[in-house]
């Protein structure tokens, strides 16, 4: 048996999206610890296309 398993092309075989993060000065905040913190991130996720394998088979 052959499988035809061709790389993803939306994670790139990677499995997983890593989210993006953005940063401003404007959204300056702080936590309990006294850490400046200007960053959104989204969080990593599963690739939809293939499902969190890497590949299309």
């Amino acid at each position: 048996m052959t499988s035809d398993k061709k790389k993803c092309p939306e994670c790139k075989g990677s499995k997983v999206m890593v989210g993006q993060c953005e940063c401003n000065a404007e959204w300056r905040g702080s936590d309990n610890e006294e850490n400046v913190n200007d960053c959104i991130c989204e969080p990593d996720i599963q690739c939809p296309k293939c499902k969190g394998k890497g590949y299309i088979e």
